[in-house]
């Protein structure tokens, strides 16, 4: 064979890519065929996380693009002569907008303490356009169900069939391969679960009886698939949650590395501190590990939607990102770390939310320890504490039974879980599902801060702060047990070194002796 029939042939391999509709249009026809995205999700062998991205913008490729275009066909075909289709697509807008509006005047899982803010002047409602005077959560919206009704141009895009949006080539033909039922991605040991509790325990007991019970084997393999299993806990946490995930939003480039193996420009104030000058004589000091510190910082204000760029403006706690700040000088190096940490290059730097509300905290009336830090500029959107509020509760309930079971593969397991969930969100090879690597600085950036008012609270009570490292290591003299509960759950320390610092008194006997 030539070079050119190599060439030939790889070309009529490759053929053309299967037609996709507006990704507006993909949504539509899944909901008016009132399928879940789960439902679609599972058919197609991905996560809902995915299945999101193809709804917001993001387009598959190979075998998935082919599939995903025949499903679309299938719905678009089925839904356009059905005999009552116009009445349906009538009835199917309408009662879209009587949920969404509900939804919004409602509090749902997810709102938790969301602030509704009246606004002096009306901006575009995010469910149906019109001006709203109310935000909630950063969003304008509607709150009462009769005020959030389609324009008069939704309202006729709205009375045509979906198929006069997009018509599908003609001859859209089922993918050769999906005549046999094909073997598809591997299905993990749960299908049809009950709940998030249900993800964890059924992977466990599959990794176990696939390896015959070798726990070492087990723990390997559960490991190995912590960040997919973790994505798929996350989707199974949020259903029927108020908001939607947004996996692959527009990122600054503030947000994103510089060079191949450089870091953007972030600051995410990771405390590495050591006390210069202990109180004199002879002291015992212990390592205290705090546990799942990940696992708490996950329970922090994240941005919802895509950021937007804001200068001079006050800091709005309905709204979360990352700011330009000019830290205040820390003026209690010798007793308490510095909460931005060790920066050796002094002027304004690129902080992170929960960086920014530790500094406010400190500044304010009830602490007096610093200045209030000065924000030049900022990336934000509207934000909630709860949004991954489900994923971490069911991550720590499997962790706590896990303990108290004595199950070190489920809490190794467990571990695996958050700890991979937060590392890989970014720029990471190993997870394509979510890309937020605002929210891998965000939560970071809380552990930190919780460690550092850890610190401040073992101070205030009377103990020695001698250092503070990371997200979970904190050193002390005195003791501690008064101020800290002992234990391996999240709101417990326990201990990982106790050691001795400090030159014992001397004697005065043996100083008599030396001066004779």
């Amino acid at each position: 064979m030539s070079d050119f029939d190599a060439i030939d042939s790889l070309l009529d391999a490759v053929g053309p890519q299967a037609e996709l509709p507006p990704c507006d249009v993909r949504r539509e026809l899944r909901e008016r065929a009132r399928l879940s995205k789960a439902q679609v999700a599972r058919a197609l062998g991905v996560s809902p996380s995915t299945l999101s991205g193809w709804e917001s913008g993001r387009d598959p490729a190979g075998e998935l693009r082919t599939k995903y275009a025949y499903l679309l066909d299938g719905l678009n075909t089925k839904l356009a002569t059905e005999t009552t289709a116009v009445p349906a697509a009538e009835q199917s807008a309408s009662d879209t907008v009587a949920a969404t509006s509900t939804a919004a005047s409602s509090p749902g899982p997810d709102q938790g303490e969301d602030e509704v803010e009246l606004l002096a002047v009306p901006e575009p409602c995010v469910l149906c356009g019109r001006p709203a005077a109310q935000r909630v959560a950063g969003f304008a919206q509607h709150l009462a169900p009769a005020d959030c009704q389609p324009t008069a141009t939704e309202a006729t895009a709205a009375e045509q069939p979906t198929s006069q949006a997009w018509k599908a080539p003609l001859g859209t033909a089922r993918p050769a391969r999906a005549a046999a039922r094909s073997k598809g991605p591997a299905r993990r040991a749960f299908q049809e679960p009950s709940g998030p509790a249900d993800l964890i325990r059924e992977a466990v007991q599959g990794a176990l009886a696939e390896h015959r019970g070798d726990v070492d084997a087990a723990t390997a393999a559960l490991v190995k698939r912590a960040i997919p299993d973790a994505m798929r806990l996350l989707d199974e946490t949020r259903k029927g949650a108020r908001y939607d995930v947004i996996a692959h939003p527009w990122i600054p480039d503030i947000l994103k590395k510089q060079t191949a193996r450089g870091a953007d420009q972030i600051w995410e104030a990771r405390p590495k501190w050591t006390r210069h000058e202990l109180p004199p004589g002879r002291h015992e000091v212990t390592a205290l590990d705090i546990n799942g510190a990940y696992l708490s910082a996950l329970k922090t204000h994240l941005p919802l939607g895509q950021l937007e760029h804001s200068t001079g403006l006050a800091h709005d706690r309905r709204r979360s990102g990352v700011h330009l700040i000019t830290p205040p000088e820390w003026e209690h190096e010798a007793v308490l770390p510095n909460p931005i940490g060790q920066r050796d290059e002094p002027g304004p730097l690129w902080v992170t939310e929960p960086t920014l509300r530790l500094l406010l905290r400190l500044s304010g009336p009830k602490h007096q320890l610093c200045a209030p830090p000065q924000i030049h500029e900022s990336y934000t959107s509207g934000a909630t504490e709860n949004l991954l509020e489900k994923f971490r509760i069911a991550l720590k309930d499997a962790r706590d039974t896990a303990i108290a079971d004595g199950d070190g593969l489920t809490l190794e397991y467990v571990k695996a879980m958050y700890s991979k969930f937060v590392s890989t969100m970014g720029e990471s090879n190993y997870n394509r599902e979510l890309y937020r690597p605002d929210w891998m600085h965000l939560i970071r950036s809380q552990a930190f801060a919780n460690l550092w008012m850890k610190a401040h609270k073992a101070h205030d009570e009377g103990l020695t702060v001698v250092r503070a490292m990371g997200t979970d290591e904190l050193h002390v003299i005195g003791t501690w047990r008064r101020v800290f509960p002992e234990g391996r759950g999240v709101f417990e320390v326990k201990v990982k070194d106790v050691y001795t610092v400090g030159a014992p008194p001397a004697d005065p006997a043996a100083a008599e002796e030396a001066d004779d």
